[in-house]
Order: structure tokens, then sequence, then C-alpha cells
């Protein structure tokens, strides 16, 4: 399993991106594992979903709630074709946003590898980050373009030691 994160508010550019590793992965038999959220997370279970591929969604609410709203039918898609959604949280219960965050250590725990997309220097798929070092995972950064918002989080995990995301290689690399 690998685990693809980002902004909810993605470029093109990021967009594009996680499709294609999306695509490529779920080719070789690997399962895709986002949040659920929108942007960079639901781009990457569709993406898996269309190649026919798997999907784990971890949420950050109750297993019954979902949220956000938009990806209702994301949410049936997934388990209807054999994917999984799952939660640490009890039926409906909206969790506040200070542990809201915390799933994001689940994600990372789920995988070897976590793919950082997109992502401000203050987003949560810093904390995905963080916690997957923790947890002695991989961490693999997409470079963007310097001065974008969405590059921020990624350049900075490159500066601090992630592997730079420059193809499918990288990732396999990281799986050994």
């Amino acid at each position: 399993m690998v685990a693809v994160v980002g902004t909810r508010t993605p470029s093109s550019y990021g967009m594009e991106m996680t499709k294609k590793l999306c695509r490529e992965l779920v080719g070789l038999g690997i399962v895709i594992v986002s949040g659920l959220a929108k942007g960079i997370d639901a781009v990457a279970h569709n993406a898996a979903l269309a190649a026919r591929g798997q999907t784990a969604a971890v949420l950050g609410c109750g297993i019954d709630r979902i949220y956000p709203i938009e990806n209702k039918t994301l949410y049936w898609r997934i388990i209807a074709e054999g994917g999984v959604v799952l939660s640490e949280w009890p039926g409906e219960k909206l969790v506040p946003t200070d542990i809201f965050i915390m799933r994001n250590r689940i994600i990372s725990g789920l995988c070897k590898v976590i793919l950082v997309i997109e992502g401000s220097r203050r987003s949560g798929t810093l904390l995905t980050a963080k916690y997957a070092l923790e947890q002695g995972r991989e961490v693999l950064a997409l470079p963007g373009e310097l001065g974008k918002r969405g590059s921020e989080a990624p350049l900075i995990l490159i500066k601090e030691g992630a592997t730079p995301l420059t193809s499918i290689k990288d990732v396999l690399d990281a799986l050994n």
C-alpha cells in the first residue's frame, strides 16, 4: 500500500501527477491509501478506481458520516468496487479539527511509502509526513514550482531529506 496525500486545493499539475502516479501504481497491484478529503485525496481515490485498482479511505470522522459530503458518491463507489473505508471513530461522530488530523497517523501507518503531492507550509500534509517519519516510513515529495503555495510542503520536506518524487521508479525503489 502507498499513501497519496496533498492539498484540498490542488493545481492542475498536482491533479495530473496524482492521476498518473496512481494509475501506474495500481497497474502494479499497489493499493492507494488516502483520506477521502477534497482535492488530492479524492483525485487519488478516483484515479485508483478508474484504473480498476484498489483504494482505502481513512476517515477523520465516524465511519457512518460522509465528510466532506461532496465525496458521498466516491465513498459508496470505493465500497462497491471492493475498496475499504475505515475510521477509528464510531457512528456519525464528527471529530474536532485538532483531533481530525490524527487520522493522518493511520494513513501513514498503513503504508511503507507516503507520496506528498502538494500542500502549504501549514497543511495536514506535513503532519502526515511527520507521522510517517516517526513510524519509519519513506516520504517522497513531488517537487513543485518555487513560489507556489502548493509547492511549499513538498519543498520543505525535500529540504529536510525527503526523496524527490520524479517518477514511478522512485516509488518502486522506496518499496524495494
